[in-house]
C-alpha cells in the first residue's frame, strides 16, 4: 500500500486535499483524523505538519508527501522534488531598514532572523558571507525593532507588511516556492502505485489548464477553425448531417478560451461550447 504525506494544516492543507480528491483518492471528512486508509486505491493518507513531511520522506518511512518547496529545501531531508502541482506559490527575500544594505554579500557580520534557518544558512553560505542566523517562529517583521537582528528571511506576498514594518526588500529572491510532489532521494519513481499518483495528479493538472470545445463549421472554413483549435494532438471531426457542415471537438486552453470563441464565430461557426474536463490521462 502507497503511504503518503499530506499537510495537515495550513495554506498548503486544503489545496493539496482538493487535489487528491479531484485525482480520485478519498479524503478525509473529520480534520482530526490523521491516518486515512484509501483500500479502493490501495492508498494510505497520513496528514502532518507540513514542516515534518520532507523528514518522514526523507527517511524512507513514507513513500511519497506533498510539501512546500521552501519547506523541503530547508529541512536538509534526504528527499527531492518530483513534481510541481501550481498552488502555494510564494517567494522568499530577504529585507531591512533602508541604508542598512542593498545586496546579501554586505550581511558580513549581520545577524539574520527567519523561520528558515535551515535555507537561508545555505543561502548566505553559497553567497560566502559569514553572517549569524537566528531561527523565530511566526512572524519575523519585528526582529529588527527589537534588536534580535539586523536583518530579516521572510515569504513575501505584495511587500505591504515589510513596508508597514519600516523595511524595504532588498537583493534577488532567495526561493520561488510553490507545492511540490516530494520522494526520498534515489527512490524509484517508476515503482507502479508510484508513477499511477504521479499520472492521476498530472491528469489533475491538464485538466484545471483546459476545457473541451466543441462547435459547428462549415466545411470550407474547417482549415483556419482547425489552426485555432489544434487540440494536443488533433481535433476530431464529424460530418453532421447538414451537407456542408462539420462538428469539431478539441482541448483549448481554459485561459484563451473566450478569445477563441470570438474568433471561431467571426469565422462563421456555431453551436460554441465548452466544457470543464475533470480528469484525464494523456
Amino acid at each position: 500500500m502507497l503511504r503518503i504525506a499530506v499537510p495537515n494544516k495550513g495554506a498548503l492543507s486544503e489545496p493539496a486535499s482538493a487535489m487528491l480528491h479531484e485525482a480520485g483518492y478519498r479524503q478525509r471528512k473529520d480534520r482530526r483524523e490523521l491516518v486515512l486508509v484509501d483500500s479502493e486505491n490501495e492508498v494510505e493518507f497520513f496528514f502532518l505538519r507540513p514542516r515534518d513531511i520532507a523528514v518522514y520522506v526523507g527517511s524512507g518511512k513514507l513513500d511519497i508527501g506533498i510539501t512546500g518547496r521552501d519547506l523541503l529545501l530547508d529541512s536538509g531531508a534526504n528527499a527531492e522534488e518530483i513534481m510541481q502541482l501550481g498552488f502555494g506559490g510564494s517567494t522568499f527575500r530577504y529585507a531591512t531598514r533602508p541604508g542598512t544594505a542593498s545586496d546579501v554579500k554586505e550581511f558580513g557580520g549581520m545577524t539574520v532572523a527567519t523561520s528558515f534557518s535551515g535555507l537561508v544558512s545555505r543561502h548566505l553560505a553559497e553567497h560566502g558571507v559569514e553572517a549569524s542566523v537566528v531561527h523565530l517562529d511566526g512572524a519575523v517583521e519585528t526582529a529588527i525593532q527589537l534588536g534580535v537582528a539586523q536583518v530579516i528571511a521572510d515569504v513575501v506576498e505584495t511587500g505591504t507588511t515589510l513596508r508597514q514594518a519600516g523595511l524595504e526588500i532588498i537583493s534577488e529572491p532567495i526561493l520561488t516556492s510553490e507545492a511540490v510532489v516530494i520522494r526520498r532521494r534515489e527512490a524509484d519513481t517508476g515503482e507502479p502505485k508510484v508513477a499511477q499518483f504521479l499520472r492521476r495528479m498530472q491528469g489533475v493538472l491538464v485538466a484545471r489548464r483546459y476545457v473541451m470545445m466543441d462547435y459547428d463549421i462549415r466545411a470550407e472554413q474547417l482549415e483556419k477553425a482547425v489552426a485555432l483549435t489544434p487540440g494536443l494532438e488533433s481535433p476530431t471531426i464529424s460530418p453532421l448531417h447538414h451537407e456542408g457542415w462539420v462538428a469539431v471537438r478539441s482541448m483549448v486552453p481554459a485561459v484563451s478560451a473566450q478569445k477563441i470563441m470570438d474568433q471561431l464565430y467571426d469565422l462563421g461557426a456555431r453551436a460554441i461550447l465548452t466544457t470543464n474536463i475533470h480528469a484525464c490521462r494523456l
